[in-house]
Formats: structure tokens, sequence, C-alpha cells
């Protein structure tokens, strides 16, 4: 693992690898403030990204003296596997689990904050699910919920035949242009070589597809105080089919906030400052 100090002069950022499920390779890094952290975080990011992209907020959170703890998915940034292939949903959770666990070992008697976003997002909730203890509050920035049921059934079986024969061939684009509407940072996501620009595997969707249809199931379940962050305009996550699934979260303490107008990222619109507002001070009530 290596330590280095960064030019904020009281964060240390710690890098290293974790072991995950079939043998792969785990990028990992922490933010550590300087003194006595007043909670863990632990970070999920989205799909075909990495979590380098989240320097704005990790800064945010670690001068409200939280220590920030986060995971390249594997396929993802600088993990190993196939780019952008998920071959089990459920191992993406126990990486995440893992990484869960680690931080909880850092960070005895705190309480711990698990955010995730898009892919993250789904993630993350079902982390919460399977393992409440682990968990002490959930925040789910566009998370990857709620299945569009209008799929064509031909193109859907067409994916399942990819998914088990060739899995790792791709059958879906991102667009660039639906995750912001600040032009530099689509500029940024294009450009930057850890971003996956290719098209996403088929075992990648279909093991979406089949998490997305398990929270949907045991959305009910969660029992974890949530705080929902959501774009009104977010085309990646379409708000109409993610509103049906907050509607059966039975969290004891649930706030949704939308956002008119936004974007996938919220945390990289424009309007930014207003989102950040809300999570720095849904956090500090929370921990």
């Amino acid at each position: 693992m290596t330590d280095d100090r960064q030019g904020r002069g009281t964060v240390r950022n710690e890098t290293g690898e974790q072991q995950g499920r079939g043998g792969r390779r785990l990028f990992i890094q922490s933010w550590l403030p300087d003194g006595e952290a007043r909670a863990a975080v632990v970070l999920a990011h989205g799909l075909a990204e990495h979590s380098g992209r989240y320097g704005e907020l990790v800064a945010r959170l670690t001068a409200r003296q939280l220590a920030v703890y986060t995971l390249d998915h594997r396929g993802h940034g600088r993990s190993t596997g196939a780019r952008a292939y998920i071959e089990s949903f459920d191992w993406l959770v126990d990486d995440l689990t893992q990484r869960i666990r680690a931080a909880r070992a850092q960070q005895p008697g705190r309480r711990l904050f698990l955010i995730g976003h898009s892919l993250g997002g789904a993630a993350a909730l079902l982390a919460a699910l399977d393992h409440p203890e682990l968990v002490d509050r959930l925040v789910l920035s566009a998370p990857a919920v709620g299945a569009d049921p209008d799929i064509p059934r031909a193109r859907l079986a067409v994916a399942q035949l990819l998914s088990a024969l060739a899995p790792i061939v791709g059958i879906l684009k991102l667009p660039a242009a639906a995750i912001s509407r600040d032009p530099f940072i689509v500029r940024n996501y294009e450009n930057d070589p850890l971003v996956y620009r290719g098209s996403i595997p088929a075992r990648t969707v279909i093991e979406l597809l089949g998490a997305m249809q398990r929270i949907g199931q045991r959305a009910a379940q969660l029992r974890t105080p949530t705080l929902v962050l959501h774009g009104t305009a977010d085309a990646l996550v379409p708000l109409k089919l993610a509103q049906p699934v907050y509607a059966r979260l039975r969290a004891p303490d649930l706030t949704v906030k939308l956002y008119e107008g936004l974007f996938h990222e919220i945390f990289n619109e424009p309007e930014r400052d207003r989102v950040f507002a809300d999570l720095e001070a849904w956090l500090d009530a929370h921990a």
C-alpha cells in the first residue's frame, strides 16, 4: 500500500489492492483526514468509470473530517478483468462488502456511510439489504434501479443468449453527453483513459437487469436510513423507472431529493453546489 500526502496538507491518500472473487485484483483507495475521523464513508462508482472521478466529492467529505474509502469495480479503472465486464453481480456486491468491512475495521466504533452512484447505487442498495449490520446510513445517487418493462422481448432474448455464449460481446453504448450538461465534464470523461468508452458486455447488462429485479422485489425490506438524489432529466437512469422502486423503500428515515433538469451525474452538474449542500446537511445530521 502506498501513502501519498496530498496538496491539501491534512489528508492522507493511500492506495492498494483487494482480492476479489474469481481471482480479480481490485484497486482500492482511501483518503484519511489528520486526527480522529468523525465517520467512515465507502463510495461505489458507476458503470464504465472509476473511483478517481470523484475528487470534488472526496475533498468535500474529508473537509468534514470523514474518512473516505473507494474501490474500482472489477473490470473498471485500475482493477483487473475485461473492461466493464461483470460476470456476476453478486460478486460485485461481495467486492463492495469486503471494502465496507475493511473500512469498519479501520474506523472501529464510528458510523459508516455507504454512497453509491448508478451501478454502484444498485450494488450499495443490495449490500445494505444483505448486510444491514455493516451499513449505518445509505446514500443513493441516481441508482440503477427499475428495469425498463418495455424492452423488446426479442432484444432481451438476444442479450441473454449472448450473455451465455459470448458474454464479453458488447451490446450497449453509453452516450457521454448524457452524464452532465457541463461540457468540461463531458470532455474530461471522453478523454479519461480509465473510462471505458466501448460497448457494455452482454453479461454485464443481463447481470445488472437481474440485480434491478432483485432490488424491486426486496425494496420494502430496507431498514437503513437512506438519502436518494436524482436528476429529473436523467436519460441513463430515467426517473420514471426508478420512482416506483423509491416508493417501495421502507427505510425508517427516507429522504428523496429530485433536481429539476439535472442529468445523470448530479455531482458533476453546473448546479452541483446545491446538491453537495443537501448531501452535506444530511451527512451532518446523521453523523
